[in-house]
């Protein structure tokens, strides 16, 4: 093992093969009853000048044993014979190690800190080639991590469940989302709910991602149907967008994947889609430039809503809703020519049959908005948009200014 490490002087070592003493690449590898993982030299030391703490968490450690961690012993000695070469491991080196694993998941007996190494594992492994993800999911590891996700009590260790996402989104970006078609089990959609309500924040953002995944594959088309007419899952994503917390970007990014078919849009609108978007826009009207682009998607899946009906009468129904979209027309500075656009674009949709639309948007600046649009660098669509609805507000402007 030492000769094996010698070799890997320039090359990274993963955090999770370090040793959080010494930072060093495992050479014993122990756990304690904390579920911390630590070279056995390091860890003994550490216990001998009388500490009863585990290094990491601090927690007080009422039992000193060490567990041999087989499972990460296996994958270090792999990792080093792949790398000893400055190679990646073959396919074929880690075929115990992959049999390992999924016995670890599909063994009821097996304990939580087996779990939790387990997937601190697969997460690892998951995060390198395309390659090594198609191993994984050949071996029905992503099923199993769905099932983990499912199944698992979250009381027991909410780490577990983090991990488990992880994995399953490491292993989105491959070819193993079809499995995801086990979500429409009810029992399944109920969890995906309960751990969207009251799972962590991590956890929420994770669930997030993986529903913008499950909306932008052809595989899941049908799943993302039968998720866009949960009206739950739609209510406790409007929830968290209005909540304006860390997890509010990967809220919006779930939500304007939903609604971009066409089919989900009246469950969305009903549910009050359409008011979070609102809000979302108006608080970044005044926020970084970074957000340019999220804002951009939220203007743009606003529009989309605004081509129906029912999303023309809850825009109708909203206190700010237009008063927001002409703030958007045009923004100093001139960086967001597509949120421009969309903007317009829901302006132009509103006030084609609606004179209330019309005079709501005269009234809150859009013509001065809509000249200045005109005059920027602003792209040609954009202008072609606004022209339009000048056009049609004109009639209006001079009919209210000749009864003056």
């Amino acid at each position: 093992m030492t000769t094996a490490v010698g070799t890997l002087q320039m090359v990274s070592v993963p955090e999770l093969l370090r040793c959080p003493i010494s930072l060093d690449l495992f050479s014993d590898p122990v756990t304690l009853s904390t579920g911390q993982t630590y070279d056995r030299a390091n860890i003994e030391k550490w216990l001998a000048c009388g500490n009863l703490t585990c290094p990491v968490t601090m927690q007080r450690l009422h039992d000193t044993s060490l567990v041999p961690n087989h499972t990460l012993r296996h994958l270090i000695q792999h990792w080093v014979l792949g790398h000893s070469s400055m190679f990646t491991v073959p396919l074929e080196s880690t075929e115990f190690t992959l049999s390992t694993l999924k016995h670890n998941l599909q063994f009821r007996e097996s304990t939580t800190m087996t779990k939790l190494e387990t997937l601190r594992i697969i997460k690892l492994l998951s995060s390198e080639s395309s390659t090594r993800q198609a191993s994984l999911i050949r071996e029905g590891l992503f099923e199993l991590l769905l099932q983990v996700l499912f199944q698992f009590p979250v009381a027991d260790n909410a780490e577990v469940i983090e991990l488990a996402l992880d994995g399953i989104l490491n292993l989105s970006s491959s070819k193993g989302l079809e499995s995801l078609n086990m979500l429409r089990n009810e029992s399944n959609l109920v969890r995906l709910v309960f751990l969207l309500e009251q799972g962590s924040s991590r956890v929420k953002a994770r669930l997030c991602n993986l529903l913008e995944a499950i909306a932008s594959c052809s595989l899941t088309h049908e799943l993302c149907l039968i998720l866009g007419r949960r009206e739950r899952l739609l209510q406790v994503l409007v929830s968290l967008l209005l909540d304006k917390s860390d997890i509010r970007e990967a809220t919006l990014k779930a939500i304007c994947s939903l609604c971009s078919l066409e089919a989900n849009r009246s469950t969305a609108i009903r549910e009050g889609a359409m008011d979070g978007l609102v809000a979302y826009v108006s608080s970044a009207l005044y926020a970084s430039r970074s957000r340019n682009r999220n804002v951009r998607l939220a203007v743009g899946t606003l529009e989309r809503l605004l081509a129906s009906g029912v999303g023309k009468r809850r825009m109708s129904e909203m206190e700010n809703g237009i008063a927001v979209l002409v703030k958007m027309v045009f923004r100093v500075p001139c960086d967001d020519q597509g949120g421009s656009e969309h903007a317009v674009g829901a302006l132009l949709l509103l006030c084609s049959d609606s004179e209330k639309a019309r005079t709501d948007a005269i009234n809150a600046g859009v013509l001065t908005q809509l000249l200045l649009l005109l005059q920027s660098q602003s792209g040609e669509r954009a202008k072609s948009k606004a022209r339009a609805l000048l056009k049609l507000l004109r009639a209006k402007w001079a009919k209210d200014q000749a009864g003056l």
